[in-house]
């Protein structure tokens, strides 16, 4: 197929992704079965098909589409492979809006758990990029736990020679990081001792795709029932999140610990491959992880974190939504009492499908799970320090689904620049205006919120607050601080800590460190201590939501904490 034919198919598929009918789905076939004989003479125009494929493995238009694009993306690898042999420059795989192709390599430097996952899902096929790769003395300072007599090199010589030393203790040549990442895992630490030791060696790794179903081009499931798209796509100006949210909560499916783990091994291979990782994708704990089938195809999955790697204060909850078993973005949702931060982040493949009732859904399983009544959306995910939302007018997109400023001078700015769209539908608000938008978060409450409450709210007020009363009262020494802290709080509470779990008396000191500061505790009645200390304890409990929901139900708590970070 010539170039320019070439250019016309695609540009002709790209646009029928989002029409449908029964004319636009043999439309559709016709144009695959084109572009399936075609050659491809550059890797833009491969990823060009490659992105329109996965659209169309999301929304198909029918079956016949459906299995034509999956027969294509399980094939995909060679078309890469073919274009590696003849020479291609392969640099354009490698931004992360493109990256996890099949065929593909990819490369970075990984947190502890993510590698040592890493290394058992792609056995053989990760390596350490040593030309990358230039270890120094954290490494001589970390190594002697598992290769005897580093020292007497790596402390008084200059020229030590790493990779040398790791591959003999290992027993083979190559780069293969499995071994290394093994004793990482054996020393007799806890997990979090074993991520910092070897995430502060920074390996960058190497690994293979091949036509592994961890690739973006084959990380989808199949499903029983598929929602095939033969009418228009929900616009976002169709939805209202208030009628949304008015709606009966989505019905929430416990799953099995053995159907969570396949879940959280899916969300990190959707995050591998993406070069991203967040708390919650990367730690998620799969006993608790639950699903809302919502309708057109779309499953929500969402869980939170296991009791020892838990946040001090706020209550953590991370999420995947699939459409037609195709993983189309990822969520993230900190909260406290009815307050919730909500991270919502579509892929690039699929920001043109049904967003913003997508976002809608997820807001309705939220909201249901954690009964949190107030949403807010922090200034990143409005395009601080955040070109491509600045790019995308992300502040637009929850402006127009009710979402309000923080901010007195922002909402008044928001004023302003309606004005201007109202009276010049043409008009579009200019780069620097939305970076003056995303400075603060905006709020979102449902019926009986109290308005504005947690406006100038940030658990970073209380950490500092307390840092600043260490540094003060304590000589910068925490161990101190918290000794004293809890001391004080067993004695108000009438409580000894002394046989509570490891976790329970974590859990303790951290609220001990921001109350007796803060608090007039003494004044609080036998019901609000005792509720405290059930609040506390529930920190440390299987269900994080069971903490979450009892802070909802403690007033006094929820007011010291809310003066103490706003």
């Amino acid at each position: 197929m010539a170039p320019n034919s070439l250019d016309r198919q695609l540009s002709r598929l790209e646009a029928a992704r989002y029409r449908f009918s029964t004319t636009e789905a043999a439309h559709v076939l016709k144009l695959l079965s084109a572009l399936d004989a075609a050659r491809f003479p550059d890797p833009s125009s491969l990823i060009r098909f490659h992105e329109a494929l996965m659209f169309l493995r999301a929304f198909p238009h029918s079956l016949s589409v459906l299995r034509k694009t999956e027969s294509l993306l399980n094939n995909f690898w060679k078309r890469v492979e073919a274009l590696r042999k003849s020479g291609a420059n392969m640099d354009a795989f490698d931004p992360l809006e493109v990256s996890g192709i099949a065929g593909t390599q990819m490369e970075d430097t990984l947190s502890f758990d993510v590698a040592r996952w890493l290394t058992r899902r792609l056995p053989g096929r990760v390596e350490i990029a040593w030309e990358n790769y230039d270890p120094g003395r954290e490494f001589g300072t970390t190594g002697p736990r598992f290769m005897p007599l580093l020292e007497d090199d790596a402390y008084v010589e200059a020229d030590t020679p790493w990779r040398r030393w790791l591959e003999t203790a290992a027993g083979k040549k190559g780069s293969d990081p499995a071994w290394l990442v093994q004793r990482f895992a054996d020393l007799p630490l806890a997990p979090m001792q074993k991520a910092e030791l070897y995430e502060s060696l920074r390996v960058p790794l190497r690994w293979d795709l091949g036509n592994s179903p961890v690739s973006r081009t084959r990380n989808w499931k199949p499903v029983r029932n598929v929602f095939y798209h033969s009418g228009p796509l929900i616009n976002r100006s169709e939805v209202s999140l208030a009628r949304e949210l008015a709606k009966r909560p989505p019905t929430l499916t416990k799953l099995s610990r053995r159907q969570g783990e396949a879940v959280i091994d899916t969300i990190r291979e959707v995050m591998l491959v993406r070069y991203r990782e967040l708390y919650g994708t990367t730690l998620g704990d799969p006993s608790s992880v639950v699903r809302a089938d919502v309708g057109r195809g779309v499953s929500i999955y969402l869980w939170n974190l296991p009791p020892e790697r838990r946040l001090p204060l706020r209550s953590y909850i991370a999420g995947l939504t699939l459409k037609n078993g195709v993983p189309i973005n990822y969520i993230e949702s900190i909260a406290l009492c009815e307050w919730m931060e909500v991270g919502f982040n579509t892929f690039y493949t699929f920001r043109g499908g049904e967003a913003g009732w997508i976002y809608a859904q997820v807001l309705r399983s939220l909201c249901h799970l954690m009964g949190t009544t107030c949403v807010s959306v922090y200034p990143y995910q409005l395009g601080h320090d955040n070109e491509e939302a600045i790019e995308s007018g992300a502040f637009w997109f929850y402006r127009k689904l009710g979402f309000r400023p923080g901010q007195p001078e922002m909402q008044r700015l928001v004023e302003r620049e309606e004005q201007k769209i109202a009276a010049n539908p043409k008009y579009r608000t200019p780069a620097r205006i939305l970076k003056r938008l995303a400075a603060g978060h905006v709020f979102y409450e449902l019926p009986g919120s109290e308005v504005g409450a947690w406006d100038q709210f940030s658990t970073r007020n209380i950490g500092l607050r307390v840092n600043r009363h260490m540094a003060r009262n304590f000589g910068g020494d925490a161990g101190r601080m918290r000794e004293h802290s809890k001391r004080a709080l067993e004695k108000i509470l009438g409580v000894q800590t002394r046989s509570w779990t490891p976790l329970e008396k974590v859990a303790f000191e951290n609220f001990a460190v921001i109350l007796t500061d803060v608090a007039n505790l003494r004044a609080w009645t036998k019901k609000e201590k005792k509720d405290l200390l059930e609040i506390i304890r529930a920190k440390a409990k299987p269900n994080e939501m069971l903490y979450l929901h009892l802070t909802q139900q403690h007033d006094r708590l929820r007011e010291v904490l809310l003066r103490v970070g706003s």
